[in-house]
């Protein structure tokens, strides 16, 4: 199984960047990802926030793989405990997934096209997180998830 991570917006803060890709790195020792970071799109003088997200929407739609299983952040989605989302995983690995494309909106959110296409809305947190902070903590949960299938210690449980 292959993991794309879809994600609008750039990161911004060193602090951040430097977590993304060290829960990258050690994603890349189990299964291979595939970070896409696509351009926000521009506000323009009149500032329309569906415009931006279907703009945005469109972009994302284009670049996923079209048999991928999709999984797109969304504050009211579906909650998994650590435990529950590495059993996700597994099932995806074990049932032969080729891909599994994880998208995260922008500033403004996803259109709804592209939570049309999802076949999982995913809840990090009922928050709202910045699109930056989720990248992070979708990365670190998804790490977790695999030490738990490998029943590694860095759950602790």
């Amino acid at each position: 199984m292959r993991l794309g991570l879809y994600c609008v917006g750039r990161i911004s803060e060193s602090w951040l960047r430097t977590g993304i890709d060290d829960y990258a790195g050690r994603i890349r020792r189990y299964l291979p990802l595939a970070e896409q970071e696509l351009k926000e799109a521009r506000s323009g003088e009149k500032h329309d926030s569906r415009r931006i997200r279907e703009e945005e929407g469109a972009r994302l739609l284009a670049r996923l793989p079209e048999k991928a299983f999709v999984a797109v952040l969304d504050e009211n989605g579906r909650s998994f405990s650590s435990e529950q989302l590495a059993a996700f995983l597994g099932r995806h690995m074990v049932d032969g997934t080729g891909d599994l494309a994880l998208v995260i909106g922008g500033a403004y959110g996803l259109s709804d096209g592209v939570k049309e296409r999802a076949n999982l809305l995913l809840s990090l947190s009922p928050l709202t997180l910045t699109h930056q902070l989720a990248r992070l903590l979708l990365l670190e949960q998804l790490y977790r998830g695999l030490t738990i299938l490998r029943n590694e210690p860095y759950h602790n449980r």
